[in-house]
């Protein structure tokens, strides 16, 4: 379904178009978040598709290690708070290989990781005229089949079989699979990614390159979402306060684990665009920690952070033994009259965010193509509309609203379109303490 903004009523596609503006002194539920998206180069895994996956998933048989292992560590801390990634393998790679003892074994799939996998052939103690084979990774067992002859090998997720003249299997204490390779990668590959990746459902894209070609790429696609398909997303890059809008989060610095590992700022966009796609709508990350994190990786003085925050940038500040967010900021510094400070503040900006993408939903769900447009249809998009902000509000993620005034669904130019006109005030979080003290 077409979304985005409009400036005028000449959309021609069926669809959505919201403007949300906020307000100065001057039937539907609200969306799911927690889904983050992350394209990494990495030793295993099928290479080229999305997968969808969770903190509970055997990412062993995904992606080849366990999700404690170093070379896991941008998906590890993607899923420290999000609750979906969205991982894109960028690389193919070679496939590892052996041929012998009356087989020929390929990994599943290329990569260095395809080394370690050996497959094993002994006689089955209950049937001499059978054999277990037995593939093992980094030497632990992760398939056994029995079997009477090699065509009866059935591939795993490790590897596939083929029969090898002769045919006849032979004993054999280890097979280890060579060849693998990882392979290179190409910024054509990240364009591919974020094509596959604009028709998922997401909130945020992380990026970990300090490539400035593909920062500005995952820039110019997150403001053509944004702007013209009507999906509120973010990307978090990292030390790119250039981009001076809302949809990029710009990381300045990283943090210290507490068992001594150092993750950069650009390994430090995983967590933010995990920690960013699952705070609520009424929920800020200012002054958050970053879980299991014991201090900054760079301690940035006083002065240095105000103008870190100034220029657009979140960063992360020791205090009392963590790493917490100093600020939970985007990279918009260009106010105007129309699009004011607040746009900077991410609390905000999932406030308007996601009000533009659940009246959407509602109305594409529940209206569109269903209600006649005339007074009474529109008073029922109204009413499910005020039903929306009131539990909002209930929530504490606006406050102020008035039904009556707040909120008008009118004719639009064409019979088939309605005009929507939402005014909002966002509640942000209390950072900010101005205290007197008087001495009597």
């Amino acid at each position: 379904m077409a979304g985005g903004n409009w400036l005028t009523q000449n959309k021609v596609r069926p669809g959505v178009y919201v403007n949300v503006a906020t307000t100065d002194g001057s039937i539907g539920k609200m969306g799911e978040r927690g889904v983050a998206a992350l394209a990494l180069s990495l030793p295993w895994g099928e290479a080229g598709t999305i997968v969808k996956v969770t903190a509970q998933d055997n990412f062993s048989k995904l992606l080849g290690y366990d999700l404690t292992a170093s070379v896991l560590l941008p998906v590890r801390e993607v899923l420290k708070r999000g609750g979906t990634l969205l991982l894109y393998r960028l690389n193919e790679g070679a496939k590892a290989t052996i041929t012998g003892n009356g087989l020929r074994v390929t990994a599943r799939y290329g990569g260095e990781r395809g080394n370690d996998l050996s497959v094993v052939i002994e006689k089955n103690i209950d049937n001499a005229t059978r054999f277990d084979v037995t593939t093992l990774l980094a030497g632990a067992e992760v398939d056994k089949q029995t079997v009477g002859s090699a065509a009866e090998l059935k591939a795993n997720d490790y590897v596939v079989f083929a029969e090898n003249s002769p045919a006849t299997l032979a004993l054999t204490a280890g097979m280890p699979l060579t060849g693998g390779a990882d392979g290179a990668v190409t910024n054509a590959n990240y364009s591919d990614f974020l094509a596959k990746l604009e028709v998922q459902d997401f909130q945020t894209v992380a990026l970990l390159s300090d490539d400035s070609s593909l920062k500005a790429l995952y820039t110019s696609f997150v403001k053509r979402l944004r702007e013209t398909e009507g999906k509120k997303v973010q990307a978090v890059l990292a030390n790119y306060a250039a981009a001076d809008y809302e949809g990029i989060i710009s990381v300045a610095n990283g943090v210290i684990l507490s068992d001594g590992t150092v993750i950069s700022k650009t390994q430090a966009t995983a967590w933010v665009a995990g920690a960013t796609a699952a705070a609520a709508v009424n929920e800020s990350l200012t002054y958050q920690a970053y879980d299991d994190a014991v201090d900054a990786d760079v301690r940035l003085s006083h002065s240095e952070t105000v103008e870190t925050l100034s220029g657009g940038e979140l960063l992360f500040t020791y205090n009392d033994g963590r790493a917490v967010v100093e600020q939970d900021i985007n990279t918009f510094t260009g106010f105007s009259p129309n699009k004011g400070k607040p746009f900077a503040k991410n609390r905000v900006l999932r406030v308007l965010d996601a009000i533009s993408g659940d009246l959407k939903r509602i109305f594409e769900n529940y209206f569109i193509g269903k209600v006649p447009n005339h007074a009474d249809g529109r008073a029922l998009f109204w009413s499910q509309c005020v039903n929306y902000m009131n539990d909002l509000q209930g929530i504490g993620a606006i406050e102020g609203f008035d039904a009556q005034k707040d909120i008008t669904v009118t004719p639009g130019d064409d019979t088939d379109s309605v005009l929507l006109e939402v005014a909002v005030k966002p509640v942000d979080s209390v950072e900010k303490v101005y205290m007197k003290v008087k001495v009597v």
